[in-house]
């Protein structure tokens, strides 16, 4: 385990772009490293003769994301194939529909990083940029991880005004990378639940942040009916609100008229 590399370089990153830039290029966590790149070599019928991404997948979204939404790690199938954050995946599907759907992205569907796809005033990243097996990461793995999320918070604090995490991993891991960016964290921390809602100061006085939980949208939460999609839209809705990002009526057909992407 190599903690140094992504303590060191992404306290170096300028910029979003400079930061996603070096995260795709750390090998930190052995573990993750075997694991991405023979889930690449091993692939899947339906993907076959596609070149997997196989590095840790950077965030997405623009530079100056009102809202931020913070998910556990990339899929093994899908941002591991595909290069970026929720793509290429059931759940990505059935977030990108839904933040389609508000008015939040410039399509319904995700399917590559050169689809065209456009998140307005978004920006997602999560704790873990490697596909872990079983979709578990290890403590020790989230916590190495862990500067890239506070180094990603910090360059975002001029602009951030909610958080939306989705699960109770991102959920625990996202407040330490809170408090390291410069919001103060209540103790004892907030009791992840899906529509929970905690607004947190920033330590230096200036704008805060309002942060929400959502049930994932892991595959199995929504056959189950854990998760919604109405109830995954509400949250977005209300997170985009409190971020001041105009939404829209899911009913209302998208002319992208009065929206105003960031």
């Amino acid at each position: 385990m190599n903690a140094g590399f992504p303590l060191a370089e992404a306290a170096r990153a300028g910029d979003l772009t400079e930061l996603d830039e070096k995260v795709t290029h750390c090998r930190a966590c052995p573990r993750l490293v075997a694991w991405r790149e023979r889930k690449a070599a091993e692939g899947l019928p339906a993907y076959a003769g596609q070149e997997y991404w196989a590095r840790p997948v950077p965030g997405f979204g623009p530079p100056d994301a009102a809202m931020l939404l913070v998910g556990l790690a990339p899929a093994a199938h899908g941002g591991n194939r595909t290069g970026r954050m929720f793509t290429g995946d059931r759940s990505g599907d059935v977030l990108f529909a839904a933040l389609h759907e508000v008015g939040l992205a410039s399509r319904p569907d995700s399917r590559s990083a050169d689809d065209g796809m456009r998140l307005h005033g978004v920006r997602m990243t999560a704790p873990v940029h490697c596909a872990p097996p079983e979709n578990k990461p290890t403590p020790e793995e989230r916590d190495t991880c862990r500067p890239w999320l506070v180094r990603d918070l910090t360059l975002l604090r001029p602009t951030a005004r909610s958080l939306v995490v989705l699960g109770a991993f991102g959920w625990q891991a996202v407040f330490p990378a809170l408090a390291a960016a410069g919001w103060s964290v209540p103790r004892p921390r907030p009791a992840f639940g899906h529509g929970a809602r905690v607004t947190l100061a920033a330590a230096d006085g200036g704008a805060g942040l309002d942060v929400f939980g959502c049930y994932h949208v892991s595959p199995r939460n929504m056959f189950t009916g854990k998760l919604t999609t109405a109830m995954l839209r509400d949250v977005l809705t209300e997170a985009a609100e409190a971020a001041g990002l105009r939404t829209r009526d899911p009913a209302t057909p998208d002319r992208r008229t009065g929206h105003s992407p960031r």
